[in-house]
């Protein structure tokens, strides 16, 4: 974990380097002021030597000085050092989260990774600078102070001595129970981040079922169990002050008390009780630094193993040593696979035997959970087979370079989505060098060109965050066009027309047959009506094949898709009706 942490530091070495050194020195000037004041008391002002008080007073002012350029150039630097950490720890997590394949997704929730990126990592960035700078500085000025102490009277600096070591083992306990907290509250993040996310994406949804009320309190609860756990964290933190600022008086009121009977017994001057007095603060002050060191280095400690965890995770789907780097044409082939989507979980997908030639155009249909998008998501290598292989252009898609697959390989998912920016700009997702006529041309295909014409800027039209300024069925269209721009082999349409009407349905497998007659169209519907045209369909039930050929072939062999064709005929049914295979 230190070790992911610290490789991140990676430019800012220097910085993280020149942010302790800059603090000794401070703390160094700020060691010998006490003393040249004791000097100016002890042979300045009682021996009525102006000349010497002028002459320390300088020294003085010149160590003040440099103290006060050390303080400031050590904050800067500290804050360039800890916030290019930050920088880059940010960078690093999205970096390795765009290489994650579905399944290294699933394992992390959405929240989880912006709690991550946020909270996470600021935390992360202010212990570092608490590290750099409060981390060397008190340990050196407690060290230093004490060592002054004891060279000015050992006998005065002995009751610092006790009253460390009595801190010491009151801050531990504060601080042992203290961390058993800290520990719980980034889980209690994710939550209020889940809470947040679920609620702003469908605040449509929201709205329409009049559910404000819930929300608030559901988040509501959410936010009060984050204040609980703070609370009783920072409840017992908060006897640090109480505990220090007793045990700092306690120790003034001892020094004090036999400093005055050593001043009287001639062992000690008035300006060495005077340094004593300020070392006895400085001493106390950065054993509370240090607790509090300890506090946010243990909190951030719990904030780094959940940033380590995403920087390390290694992508489930990787590049093979030798990829293969043409796909030959759009033929796709099932060789009794079999897939799960977690290791020792139940199968989604079991013993798919399919043979499609390049060109074909495949209607998929079956209920909900009968295992169509997993089919189609294996084509594209989004997820591994667990047994079996799966081929497109004659080879295994895990011999082939995962870019290339994928770019000849083009999915509309089930959820579409849209990007900030201009039309164009999503449009080019497709093809980043595509021009503005072959972009009309895809939104010609897709039909969308005749609602884009419509708007006021036309292809320049921005597009809110998830495409919240357009309708559904507009969505779809964009992001079919988006996909044909790619011009790729195989097409994947995952129920990706179910929000046009049946006559637009018709126009776009109408222009997919007149213009990409090579390309082979996966179209997973609902409706028959969407697949019947297509020159075989595919019926899947419970994850296994149910039936495969042509729309006449399955009406008389296929008793769920005629019992279903019947009924979506008749003006309802769909396939999530035959979830039994028929048997009704």
């Amino acid at each position: 974990m230190l070790k992911t942490i610290g490789a991140q530091i990676k430019e800012y070495r220097a910085a993280s380097i020149a942010t302790p050194l800059f603090m000794i020195l401070e703390v160094l000037m700020e060691t010998v002021i006490p003393l040249l004041m004791a000097s100016i008391v002890d042979k300045g002002i009682a021996e009525g030597n102006i000349g010497h008080v002028y002459r320390v007073g300088a020294v003085m002012l010149v160590c003040a000085f440099i103290g006060l350029l050390g303080g400031l150039l050590g904050a800067r630097y500290g804050a360039k050092a800890s916030t290019g950490l930050a920088k880059n720890l940010r960078e690093a997590m999205f970096t390795n989260i765009q290489r994650f394949s579905f399944a290294n997704i699933d394992k992390f929730s959405t929240a989880g990774l912006i709690t991550r990126m946020t909270t996470d990592v600021t935390n992360v960035q202010n212990a570092y600078q608490m590290i750099l700078r409060m981390c060397f500085r008190a340990p050196v000025s407690l060290i230093c102070a004490m060592a002054m102490a004891f060279f000015i009277n050992a006998r005065l600096a002995s009751i610092y001595l006790v009253a460390m070591m009595i801190l010491g083992v009151i801050l531990s306990v504060i601080i042992s129970r203290a961390m058993r907290y800290f520990s719980e509250v980034f889980k209690k993040y994710d939550d209020l981040n889940a809470s947040v996310q679920e609620n702003i994406s469908a605040i449509r949804v929201v709205k329409a079922y009049v559910r404000e009320d819930y929300e608030n309190q559901k988040f509501t609860k959410a936010s009060q169990n984050l204040y609980k756990m703070f609370l009783k964290a920072e409840g017992i933190v908060a006897w640090n002050g109480p505990v220090m600022m007793t045990t700092i008086y306690t120790c003034i009121l001892l020094i004090s008390w036999v400093g005055a009977h050593m001043i009287i017994a001639g062992s000690l001057t008035t300006g060495e009780l005077m340094s004593l007095m300020t070392y006895c603060i400085t001493i106390l002050m950065n054993l509370m630094f240090l607790s509090m060191i300890f506090v946010m280095v243990s909190m951030s400690m719990a904030a780094a193993r959940r940033i380590s965890e995403v920087i390390n995770e290694e992508p489930s789907i990787e590049n093979p040593a030798d990829p293969v780097m043409e796909v030959k044409d759009g033929s796709i082939d099932f060789d009794h696979v079999y897939f799960a989507y977690k290791e020792g979980g139940a199968d989604v997908l079991t013993d798919i035997n399919l043979h499609i030639r390049s060109g074909e155009t495949i209607g998929i249909i079956g209920g909900t959970g009968t295992g169509k998008t997993s089919l189609v998501n294996l084509i594209s290598r989004l997820y591994d087979v667990r047994e079996g292989t799966v081929s497109v252009g004659g080879v295994d898609v895990r011999r082939y370079d995962m870019e290339e697959l994928r770019n000849q390989v083009s999915v509309v998912l089930q959820k579409n989505v849209l990007f900030s920016g201009t039309i164009l700009d999503n449009l080019r997702w497709g093809d980043e060098h595509a021009t503005e006529e072959a972009c009309r041309e895809a939104c010609r295909l897709a039909c969308a060109d005749e609602f884009i014409e419509q708007m006021p800027e036309g292809y320049h039209t921005y597009i809110e965050q998830g495409g919240t300024n357009v309708s559904g069925g507009q969505k779809q269209r964009l992001c079919i066009a988006r996909a044909l721009l790619k011009k790729p082999k195989v097409l994947i349409l995952d129920d990706s027309t179910s929000a046009v009407d049946t006559a637009t349905d018709a126009k776009i497998r109408d222009a997919f047959a007149r213009y990409i007659p090579a390309t082979t169209k996966l179209i997973i519907a609902q409706r028959i009506s969407s697949v019947e045209h297509a020159d075989r369909i595919l019926v899947l039930d419970d994850g296994k094949i149910n039936g495969f050929g042509t729309h006449e072939e399955l009406l008389e062999n296929n008793r769920i898709y005629r019992e279903v064709y019947d009924s979506q005929n008749q003006g309802g049914g769909d396939f999530d009706q035959h979830q039994n295979g028929g048997e009704r």
